[in-house]
């Protein structure tokens, strides 16, 4: 996963968890907005997600956060 797009995930898993609580959970589309408007990035993003961890649709923002910050 690109610099970028890990610290953009950081940043909003961040913001989900301040505002509601270490159970928020998300998928990745939380990284995006409500248009496909880079859809390499999207795709990047859903491959890490569903094929490389095998993730379920929604997870804790918390797990996402720690997977991403160590690297994985």
């Amino acid at each position: 996963m690109r610099e970028s797009l890990r610290a953009k995930a950081i940043e909003i898993c961040d913001r989900k968890i301040a505002a509601k609580g270490d159970t928020v959970g998300l998928s990745f589309y939380a990284f995006f907005a409500n248009k496909n408007d880079d859809p390499d990035l999207l795709w990047e993003a859903a491959h890490w997600w569903i094929k490389t961890h095998e993730l379920n649709h929604f997870e804790k923002a918390v797990k996402i956060r720690a997977m991403i910050a160590a690297g994985q």
